[in-house]
């Protein structure tokens, strides 16, 4: 029997966008279990069918630049690209534009990226801040719109959670209505706002363990003006910690389920692994794209079978490498490694 939230306009909001009808089966005790409702969405095309190419699609393998933090610092951007382009890499997703070089201009950015064959995909922004100097969505939101604009990135982002008014349901309407302010924004500007998550966005609401957190901010932001970056190392850590209510009532899900259920709002993803650890508070232990339990041919393989699935960008992240190079030359041999299965 599936777990469904009890406050009625939640129930209405997640049904008008898809989100009700997603789980089936016994397994499916939460929301948004595994299940038959995403098969015509997880069909292979025609055009798939019987072929065994490459499971990333051209021109979508990217990484996240705080993954390089170390060596940008110390080498600087040129030398960063200059690797990056040795391994195939065809996109960046910034975590600030200077990050510890000291003076660059976005203007020099972009030459950089053109000059090593590499697209900016996104940037991470901060959501709020009480200082209105910082730069943040909330304080600075034309000046982060008019920079992620001259540097020629079709998406600009946050990867803080909507915790700002606190862990209620309430608290995170009102976290989604400032969302929706920001996709407006960005709207205006040809751009796409996202959330990246984090584990957290996977539990419970405070006043209402029959509610996962995650499902308020799907229903209560606009899909037309809010995108997610799934982190998918951190969906698998919050599978882990929260597949049981805090009332004790099972409540599993599978992270791949979101994303069929609405492949469009999820342009960007994380792509990280972990072990399994049952001495971590999370469940998993992070380690390079490949030597983790995360199932990667399976994911991407649904992901790229659905509508639209091969418009969707996949950014190689690990967050405390021991070598940076190394995880960013390992992680995009492995990815370039799996072959899409026909039928």
């Amino acid at each position: 029997m599936r777990s469904t939230p009890h406050d009625p306009e939640l129930v209405h909001r997640l049904r008008r966008r898809g989100f009700l009808g997603v789980a089936a089966g016994a397994a499916a005790a939460s929301l948004l279990g595994a299940g038959a409702g995403t098969a015509q969405a997880a069909a292979p095309s025609a055009a798939d069918a019987g072929r065994c190419g490459p499971l990333l699609p051209k021109g979508r393998l990217g990484i996240q630049l705080y993954t390089l933090r170390d060596k940008v610092q110390s080498l600087g951007f040129a030398a960063v690209f200059e690797e990056l382009s040795r391994h195939s890499y065809e996109q960046v997703e910034f975590a600030g534009y200077t990050q510890g070089t000291g003076d660059i201009s976005l203007a020099q950015l972009r030459r950089l990226l053109r000059e090593y064959g590499l697209r900016g995909i996104g940037s991470h922004v901060g959501y709020y801040s009480d200082d209105p100097d910082d730069y943040t969505f909330d304080t600075q939101l034309e000046k982060v719109l008019d920079d992620a604009a001259e540097l020629g990135l079709p998406h600009v982002g946050t990867a803080a959670g909507p915790d700002r008014y606190g862990r209620t349901v309430d608290a995170w309407k009102r976290a989604a209505e400032d969302f929706n302010r920001y996709g407006a924004a960005a709207r205006r500007r040809g751009l796409k706002f996202y959330q990246h998550n984090h584990q957290m966005e996977f539990g419970f609401a405070e006043d209402r363990p029959d509610v996962r957190l995650y499902d308020v901010l799907l229903a209560e932001t606009d899909p037309e003006l809010v995108y997610l970056e799934m982190d998918i190392y951190w969906a698998f850590a919050g599978k882990y910690r929260f597949s049981v209510r805090p009332d004790g009532k099972p409540a599993p899900f599978e992270p791949v389920e979101y994303v069929l259920a609405q492949p469009e709002r999820y342009p960007l993803f994380h792509v990280k692994d972990g072990e399994h650890d049952e001495t971590s508070e999370d469940g998993y232990r992070m380690v390079d794209v490949g030597d983790g339990d995360i199932d990667y041919r399976r994911f991407i393989g649904k992901v790229t079978r659905a509508r639209g699935g091969r418009n969707h960008n996949w950014q190689v992240e690990h967050d405390n490498p021991a070598d940076s190079f190394r995880t960013a030359r390992r992680s995009a041999a492995h990815l370039r490694s799996l072959k899409r299965t026909g039928g």
